[in-house]
């Protein structure tokens, strides 16, 4: 009579690889289609001019007018009322006393005026305008 054999299992040193590279797939599909919407920031049509382009970066608070009157201190919407101190608190944050003031070329004129008024009420006297730059008639016929 013939004993049963008894069967070892022996440990399985193998990665399934196909499963791994599924997950790496899927991960990466995910972070191709959030990054862009991570870097998001307030979309402003800047007014063109042909001043000359600045070439220091400089630290400093910037304040977005967007094409509806919103307000934005760095990218943080405020309130017209609680600018001021929005703008404060900022300054002491970053530690200087520039302002950059974005303005949506659609923006009333009266709107950049207030701001440029509370930011001077506070003692603020470095306030810089950004715009887009203009190109010349004849460059831009030269690129087409």
């Amino acid at each position: 009579m013939r004993r049963p054999r008894r069967h070892e299992y022996r440990a399985m040193a193998d990665i399934n690889i196909t499963n791994l590279v599924d997950v790496v797939l899927v991960l990466l599909i995910i972070f191709m289609i959030s990054a862009p919407l991570l870097q998001s920031g307030i979309e402003v049509d800047l007014p063109k001019t042909k001043a000359a382009v600045m070439e220091e970066e400089t630290e400093g608070v910037v304040i977005t007018i967007d094409k509806k009157g919103g307000i934005y201190v760095n990218d943080v919407w405020a309130r017209i009322e609680n600018l001021e101190e929005a703008v404060e608190k900022e300054i002491v944050a970053k530690g200087t006393s520039s302002v950059y003031l974005r303005g949506d070329s659609a923006v009333a004129y009266g709107t950049a005026i207030n701001v440029i008024g509370r930011l001077k009420a506070i003692g603020i006297e470095s306030i810089g305008l950004v715009t887009g730059h203009e190109e010349d008639k004849k460059s831009a016929r030269r690129r087409r």
